[in-house]
């Protein structure tokens, strides 16, 4: 069952391993959605370090220059250890490489191949009896090498400790579901929301991962088309087609909470939107987010983010 908002306690510890032309996009698609989401939770809830083998500096494919942290024989570990080598990957597999992999891999509660990271996993031996996935153009080299590791064509794959991802996109999707286990169902459509619609203006179509429901996509769809003179649910249920109590329980069984609870935070979401980035004013933005009165929409804001929407001003 899914949890539509989970509590945390203390910031996750990420370590981000990478090796010369690693490729940019899937750093930034691993490592954006972390900062969005202490950006969004307004505290630190993850942290992260960058790493290589030997402590040195390496370059992205496109040249940019990354100066580690630590060797990662020297990271204390954490809760997930990122592998991201991208390109030139079968000449990363040298036996102190992957010694250095499996060692590493104890310190942690989970190891994360991104891109081809799957590939040196594998041959650290961490993807024996495991499912997994890789990079497209390196799938069928990848299960023809390695015939302890179940490879499937997914977008990305997380069994027990392993995880794995099939590229650059599939990496934001990888991380996206981390967030939703770790801080619940809300701040994953948030993140997500955030970087498809990071203005103003609150998204008028469906958000960018999907929840594995095409009934709930399309309802969080018509949902976010319709901010400012919400439905009830029986309208929604009527525009997808389904019964009022079927659409209950996709929404419970897909993301914890129910269709009011879900419609309440997105309104929410593009009210405090439009309190940081516009000069709108509180009594606009309640019409504009579905509220008769600014008293109401204040009253449900700081009820969903603990503080009135005047402390996210810039500046507030």
């Amino acid at each position: 069952m899914r949890k539509w908002h989970i509590p945390s306690s203390k910031p996750e510890e990420i370590a981000v391993l990478l090796f010369p032309r690693f490729s940019n996009h899937c750093l930034a698609n691993a490592v954006e959605p972390l900062r969005a989401t202490n950006e969004l939770g307004r505290r630190d809830l993850y942290r992260w370090r960058f790493v290589t083998v030997d402590g040195a500096p390496v370059s992205s494919s496109s040249g940019l220059p990354v100066l580690p942290d630590c060797r990662l024989s020297d990271h204390p570990g954490g809760d997930v250890l990122f592998v991201l080598p991208s390109y030139d990957v079968q000449r990363h597999a040298t036996q102190p490489v992957l010694r250095a992999l499996k060692a590493a891999a104890r310190r942690f509660g989970a190891v994360a191949g991104m891109d081809t990271g799957s590939w040196l996993m594998a041959a650290a031996g961490l993807l024996d009896g495991h499912r997994a996935t890789i990079h497209p153009n390196e799938l069928t080299g990848f299960s023809e090498a390695f015939d302890m590791v179940e490879a499937e064509d997914s977008r990305f794959v997380m069994d027990r400790r392993m995880l794995t991802c099939g590229g650059a996109m599939t990496a934001f999707d990888l991380v996206l579901e981390l967030i939703a286990r770790a801080h619940g169902e809300a701040m994953r459509l948030e993140v997500a929301s955030f970087f498809m619609f990071a203005r103003s203006d609150p998204p008028k179509g469906p958000l960018v991962r999907s929840t594995g429901s095409k009934l709930v996509d399309g309802c969080v769809a018509l949902m976010s088309a319709h901010l400012e003179e919400p439905l009830s649910v029986p309208q929604l249920a009527a525009g997808m087609g389904a019964h009022p109590k079927t659409l209950a329980r996709a929404f419970h069984a897909h993301l914890g909470a129910g269709p009011q609870t879900v419609y309440r935070r997105l309104r929410l979401t593009a009210a405090r939107r439009y309190a940081e980035q516009s000069g709108y004013s509180i009594a606009e933005i309640a019409l504009r987010c579905g509220y008769q009165t600014p008293a109401a929409m204040t009253r449900a804001f700081g009820q969903e983010f603990g503080k009135p929407p005047s402390a996210f001003r810039q500046g507030g």
